[in-house]
């Protein structure tokens, strides 16, 4: 994962610093209208690697272009408590048992992108992931961890990755994936994220 966070942020440097003018490309961005920003809902898994538990969840994104290629955005994603198969060598069978574990993610940070129907990119976003258990997920169990962000279990988050969005007009379907850094009291733990789903841009 380490390696993947090293890639993803020289991947970044050089979508920032490398020229990113081609002859294919419109230099009027008054030509793009729906070039200023972008919604989105996706389906969220994560895998807490100190865990050894994949977590499945969803999200929404909201971003703002402060230039062609520059996007900022902000997202929040819940994952729900998940199954856990767990072997009890003394019975020698497989019982599935609850990680009781959910989790609410939060990052902010630029996206830099390539342009046209086809648009790859890389991003690096940081902020925090507040960690929650307890039994089936409610509307009220979700305002609850959500009032707990300033005094329950938050960690802080960081998130190098990158991926790609098929576009048709307004509407388009994006994919990514990256290394999700959440720092624990022993230090960073590194989780393997990736996220697919619809966005609308404007």
């Amino acid at each position: 994962m380490k390696r993947f966070a090293i890639l993803s942020a020289i991947a970044l440097c050089l979508a920032v610093f490398a020229p990113v003018a081609s002859a294919q490309e419109n230099p009027d961005p008054h030509k793009d209208l729906r070039n200023h920003g972008n919604l989105g809902l996706y389906f969220d898994f994560t895998r807490l690697s100190n865990a050894q538990l994949n977590i499945f969840g969803v999200g929404g994104r909201m971003g703002f272009n402060v230039h062609r290629h520059v996007v900022l955005e902000a997202e929040m994603a819940y994952d729900f408590e998940q199954s856990k198969s767990q072997s009890i060598t003394s019975a020698g069978s497989t019982n599935i048992v609850r990680s009781n574990v959910r989790a609410l993610h939060f990052l902010f940070g630029p996206k830099i992108q390539t342009t046209g129907p086809v648009r790859f990119f890389a991003l690096m976003k940081g902020g925090f992931v507040n960690f929650g258990v307890g039994g089936p997920v409610t509307a009220g169990a979700v305002n609850a961890q959500i009032g707990s962000i300033v005094d329950g279990n938050t960690d802080k988050a960081f998130y190098p990755g990158g991926g790609i969005e098929f576009n048709r007009g307004k509407w388009g379907i994006r994919a990514e994936a990256g290394d999700e850094m959440i720092w624990f009291n022993d230090g960073v733990h590194h989780s393997f994220r990736a996220a697919f789903g619809p966005q609308l841009r404007f």
